[in-house]
């Protein structure tokens, strides 16, 4: 076998076809590893393999190979040192063209990121995570390494049930929970099963996640706005929509904040009833709240008709990409299908360490922790506006990470301060961007939509007079 070198990886030296060409076999070994050596595979440095254990692996003689190093070596493309063998020699790097994008005018970099969306990824639990993955990828069956249910593991499926009962008052059991790549791809695979049932649109909130309506779009499902009020999403407008299903947001309604009222509550569940469609209840910040007693899960008014959705991307982190589905009996064959297909199951050791984390009540100590750090940015934020930028009235925070800041009339307009802000060094979420223009919503009034919870510790009062600077009298 003459096209394969090992040396601690494989690398691939393609002798026959420079033989065919006309090449001896030292010739060509020659070429090919000056090549390796010009395109980057062998990076400067790279111990390459003894002449011995080259010439075994590519079955020519061992001579032929000392041979083909001299000469490499001579040309400056190898180093040669007794006791540490033969290496990739360090050479100058040839210039790279620059690209279109690369001579472009650069905008500044992003100093301080108050996007929307995501939580201070510097509260992430590492010690206690490293902890719990450890105990719990001892305690795990060797079967839990291979193949299993596209729902996911038992041991989270039982800590989820338990803890959303207790927490969110969930209605649910181990076997009706799916354990999914966070809530894009939860939606994703209802969408499916919602074109599979037949249905042609979904209704969606006027204001939402730009990400989520692209979700819904790929689905090849048409989305209908509910128009918003201080009462939240106005579900009496469903009859009318011809949809098949309604996504919510009725813990905290991203971004305008306002929690779904008990009567609206009601309304959607009773269309859900009468019309065999069914609620996705996305619980956006559903952890989060600061200034009102907890807001239960909308699924425990009816589990059989209210897809309760929730996730660790703000609890934890989104880059783990753990989410779940409380499903209706129905839909839990079709969706875990659907899983199924997609990428047969999430990773195992994350939901082991998880469960872990759950059982042992260190995830309940965490959100605790994070709740009263996110309260005190809020609050941070919230005095700082109402001292320096006046003008700006502050709407949303009772719970969550972000606040929308609505800004006065006679004041730069939304786009303007949001190219101020990023020549500035400023990230600032657009409340324009969050407005559903394709499902037939009102125009949104200017604001801006502020993540308070994005900056690391260490950057927060940066960016907090960043803002205030941008708005009001710096």
């Amino acid at each position: 076998m003459e096209s394969w070198a090992t040396f601690g990886g494989d690398l691939h030296l393609d002798l026959t076809g420079r033989r065919a060409g006309g090449l001896g076999l030292r010739a060509a070994l020659e070429d090919a590893l000056r090549e390796a050596v010009q395109d980057g595979r062998l990076a400067p440095g790279t111990r390459l393999p003894s002449s011995r254990a080259l010439g075994g692996d590519l079955g020519i003689a061992r001579n032929t190979v000392v041979e083909a190093y001299t000469q490499l070596t001579a040309e400056g493309w190898l180093t040669a040192r007794q006791g540490t063998g033969t290496t990739v020699a360090d050479r100058a790097a040839p210039p790279v063209p620059a690209t279109a994008s690369e001579t472009a005018p650069t905008r500044p970099p992003v100093r301080y990121d108050l996007l929307p969306g995501r939580p201070d990824l510097s509260l992430f639990p590492r010690s206690a995570w490293l902890a719990a993955a450890r105990r719990a990828l001892t305690a795990a069956p060797d079967e839990a390494l291979g193949y299993g249910s596209p729902l996911g593991r038992i041991e989270l499926r039982r800590a989820l049930a338990a803890y959303l009962a207790r927490v969110r008052g969930v209605r649910t059991d181990p076997e009706r929970i799916l354990v999914c790549s966070g809530h894009t791809q939860g939606l994703g695979l209802l969408c499916g099963v919602l074109r599979e049932r037949g249905a042609t649109s979904l209704a969606v909130e006027a204001y939402g996640l730009a990400p989520l309506r692209a979700v819904v779009a790929a689905s090849g499902l048409t989305r209908a706005a509910l128009e918003l009020d201080e009462g939240g999403a106005r579900t009496d407008a469903l009859a009318g929509t011809g949809a098949g299903a309604v996504l919510l947001t009725p813990a905290h309604q991203f971004p305008v904040g306002a929690p779904l009222s008990a009567h609206r509550r009601a309304a959607a569940v009773e269309w859900a009833r009468r019309t065999d469609g069914f609620v996705i209840e996305d619980d956006y910040d559903g952890e989060f709240r600061y200034d009102r007693q907890p807001v239960g899960a909308m699924q425990a008014l009816d589990p059989e008709r209210v897809v309760h959705s929730g996730t660790a991307s703000k609890s934890l982190a989104p880059g783990l990409r753990l989410g779940w589905l409380a499903l209706p009996r129905a839909l839990v064959a079709p969706v875990a299908r659907l899983k199924q297909l997609a990428d047969a199951q999430s990773g195992v050791l994350d939901q082991l360490t998880l469960a872990e984390l759950i059982g042992s009540g260190t995830y309940d100590r965490h959100v605790r922790r994070c709740r009263l750090h996110y309260r005190r940015r809020r609050d941070r934020l919230v005095a700082a506006l109402a001292e320096r930028a006046p003008g700006v009235r502050v709407t949303g925070v009772a719970a969550g990470l972000h606040a929308v800041l609505l800004l006065p009339p006679d004041g730069p307009s939304e786009a303007e301060l949001i190219a101020r802000g990023a020549a500035a060094g400023l990230a600032l979420g657009a409340l324009a961007d969050c407005h559903d223009e394709g499902a037939g919503a009102a125009p949104a009034p200017p604001g801006l939509v502020i993540g308070y919870g994005t900056p690391p510790e260490h950057a927060f009062a940066g960016a907090l007079d960043a803002l205030c600077g941008l708005l009001g009298r710096g």
